[in-house]
């Protein structure tokens, strides 16, 4: 079958291999799409420590379910189900038994332990593939599947903010502001200096205002999250939020965070991070996701084109790529 793989000098390239075979426990998926993500820059850049390699990248999957392997019980032939970063855990320790699966230390993530989904077919854990609620198609719903769960959880740890500032107004910002504003928040959003197209994209997307995050927002805020991946916008978020504001940072890698007042901190503001996913958080989003409906704005390529899906989601553009394999 065709694949992109990242290889051992992190270059990448559309390959042929063997069509995979699910074990005990696993079925094998054909791909329909497979949204790129932040995370698979990270990896293509070095920033995350030992991935697999060779790998095939990709964790916002969307597929059917074709081969079925012993011991499954979840799913059944044809079913259609998202495959997300979390791709399975040891379900034994003290976080998988205590509802925060997110954090086991023998976690195994998509298209960074286990092959994923910028390919034809991926055998992914039964147990760890997400029921995809018809009324959204595959292109529509794979960027719900990092990009989304991410903001869905981050958002959760806001609590009941009512007026929230986003930090970065990429994929996961601007599908986790669909959410905060069906949920009557309102919404924020800062960008890079003089980024004035995002401005823009933010505003037409319903937010109350967006401006640099230099800038103070016209009023302190509940809650920020934080999306890029640049550690200087840690204190400047403490900067906007209120006393017992909270500030969430939502990028499994960030530039560190340079020293700051304790003033920043105090008065009981939260400094906190989100790592992962539940399957809990897949199937409530999924769910939200269509009854919102939500707006994914994809923008397809085909495997041969994976550079310039790569390329694409470097810029930002206010597309989310997502490949497709046929």
């Amino acid at each position: 079958m065709r694949a992109v793989r990242i290889h051992g000098d992190l270059s990448l390239r559309v390959v042929e291999i063997d069509d995979p075979k699910p074990g005990p426990g696993e079925v094998l998926v054909r791909i329909h799409a497979a949204g790129v993500c932040g995370t698979d820059l990270h990896i293509l850049d070095g920033e995350l420590s030992d991935p697999k390699l060779p790998l095939v990248p990709g964790h916002q999957v969307v597929g059917t379910v074709i081969e079925i392997g012993d011991a499954v019980e979840e799913l059944e032939m044809g079913d259609v189900v998202g495959v997300p970063w979390l791709g399975g855990t040891c379900g034994a320790c003290s976080y998988c038994t205590t509802g925060r699966e997110n954090l086991c230390e023998r976690a195994r993530f998509t298209g960074f332990h286990l092959d994923g989904g910028f390919a034809e077919r991926m055998v992914a854990d039964a147990r760890f593939c997400l029921p995809m609620p018809g009324v959204i198609d595959a292109v529509h719903a794979a960027p719900l599947l990092c990009a989304g769960l991410i903001g869905y959880r981050a958002l959760r740890f806001t609590a009941d903010a009512r007026r929230i500032g986003l930090f970065g107004f990429g994929n996961a910002a601007r599908l986790v502001a669909q959410v905060a504003l069906h949920q009557g928040r309102e919404v924020v959003a800062f960008t890079r200096p003089g980024d004035q197209r995002t401005q823009t994209l933010a505003l037409e997307r319903g937010c109350a205002w967006a401006g640099d995050s230099t800038q103070a927002p016209p009023e302190p805020l509940d809650a920020a999250i934080v999306f890029a991946a640049v550690g200087e916008l840690v204190p400047r978020a403490l900067e906007a939020v209120a006393p017992g504001g909270s500030v969430v940072c939502a990028e499994i890698h960030m530039s560190d965070i340079p020293s700051f007042p304790y003033e920043l901190l105090w008065r009981e503001r939260v400094l906190r991070s989100v790592a992962n996913l539940t399957r809990a958080d897949g199937v409530e989003l999924l769910e939200l996701a269509a009854a919102i409906p939500m707006r994914t704005d994809p923008i397809e390529f085909p495997l041969e084109r994976i550079d310039e899906a790569v390329a694409a989601a470097r810029a930002g553009a206010g597309h989310t790529p997502v490949v497709v394999p046929a």
